[in-house]
């Protein structure tokens, strides 16, 4: 809730901010139509002439009602080869996402929080091309890569006169302390850990657009990759844009290097690549629709959630980043490239839990960066990535970057 009241603020620095409001406390009274918040020391800027910003208000609400909701859910018995599944679906419902016409307009938009004023730019840029072509947008809902897609498209939407757009924010409690609402997103949902996330973006997606960003933005690309290089997914229509303006040209092609190097080139041709081109990153998405639309109506699947799209199972368990975790990933050859994808999206799990959480970072200060373990040629690829990453500081926006993690190759 203190992260919402700051919501619009530029920063990665979630013990800053509790340390600037340690003051902050919040207080529930009973109400005869529900229930009423009293604010304690709230950050000044959620309210304008003493009255909370109305946005700030309905995603204070959201938190609630999704929290709340969630415990209720556990509290039933769920089946257990869909629980995960059949949760999002749940939480979803009830937060009336659905309740939307199906003309399959929504886009999820990935990329980094850290992002320089071209990157920026650029996403804003692609996301006024989507809205001109009326899409939705849905991403993480913090800064950067993920604030330009809905800017850009908001505006598109006025020059459209199209009054039913929807910004939608995906996030989950340890990422949003770290990553404020940005001030676009018109409505949010709380996920309850970061695997129930990726998963509510696939689920929602009818394409996935990736701009630059740090160790998070590539745990996503592997998230998606371990999703459709499982042979059950082989056929599957989503599609996957990865692109950015020409200043990022070397990143992306480090992003494509690194899955090639790990996964191969079976990884590689599941994402189509776009530099400085928002037009044609929109238009490949209108052309895709059709055939989205086609199998959705042939596998009788719903519009609006993806229920056909097979998850591993391994995607679905929460990984905890401790230092026992991140030294047992298996970084080898012998695995499947979908096995190792998986592997590896829990490596850049660890990093931005590293990076951003309270608890992580507090582990790390007493016991030392993450000790990473894996064959040679994936750690060199790793080293080198990690690396340009740190370089281009986008993997944190504030203040010089100490890594947290070490890598080390066994053979």
């Amino acid at each position: 809730m203190l992260a919402v009241l700051n919501s619009g603020i530029t920063s990665d620095d979630s013990v800053a901010m509790f340390s600037e409001f340690a003051d902050f406390e919040i207080k529930f009274d009973r109400h005869p139509r529900g229930i009423k918040l009293e604010l304690i020391e709230a950050p000044a800027q959620a309210f304008v002439d003493g009255v909370l910003i109305e946005t700030i208000h309905d995603h204070l609400f959201s938190i609630l009602r999704d929290l709340m909701y969630c415990d209720q859910l556990n509290s039933h018995a769920l089946s257990p080869s869909h629980a995960p599944t059949d949760l999002i679906f749940q939480i979803l419902r009830h937060a009336q996402v659905f309740d939307h016409t199906n003309d399959l307009s929504r886009v999820v938009c990935w990329g980094g929080h850290a992002v320089g004023k071209d990157e920026y730019d650029y996403s804003q840029s692609v996301g006024r091309a989507l809205g001109l072509r009326r899409f939705d947008i849905c991403t993480g809902c913090g800064p950067g890569a993920m604030k330009g897609p809905m800017r850009g498209a908001l505006l598109a939407h006025r020059r459209q006169h199209h009054t039913d757009g929807r910004f939608l924010g995906v996030t989950e409690p340890g990422i949003i302390a770290a990553e404020p609402p940005n001030g676009i997103a018109s409505e949010i949902v709380i996920m309850p850990d970061i695997e129930k996330r990726l998963e509510a973006f696939v689920r929602l997606a009818h394409a996935i657009v990736i701009f630059p960003g740090g160790a998070g933005t590539f745990e996503e690309i592997l998230y998606i990759l371990a999703v459709l290089l499982d042979p059950q997914n082989q056929d599957h229509q989503l599609p996957v844009i990865l692109t950015g303006p020409a200043q990022a040209t070397n990143t992306l092609h480090a992003y494509l290097n690194t899955i090639e190097t790990t996964l191969g080139a079976d990884a590689t041709r599941c994402l189509e690549i776009y530099i400085d081109d928002p037009e044609a990153v929109a238009t490949a998405i209108v052309e895709t629709r059709d055939a989205v639309r086609q199998q959705r109506i042939d596998r009788h699947d719903a519009y609006d959630f993806n229920w056909t799209l097979t998850l591993p199972k391994a995607l679905q368990t929460p990984f905890e980043p401790t230092h026992e975790n991140m030294a047992r990933l298996n970084l080898s050859r012998n695995q499947s490239n979908a096995d190792l994808a998986i592997q590896l999206r829990c490596l850049f799990s660890g990093i931005v839990a590293g990076n951003v959480k309270p608890e992580t970072k507090t582990a790390i200060a007493e016991n030392g960066p993450f000790q990473i373990r894996g064959d040679s040629a994936i750690i060199e690829s790793l080293d080198t990535l990690l690396a340009r990453l740190v370089d281009e500081q986008r993997m944190k926006i504030q203040g010089g970057y100490v890594p947290c993690y070490q890598l080390n190759a066994t053979s």
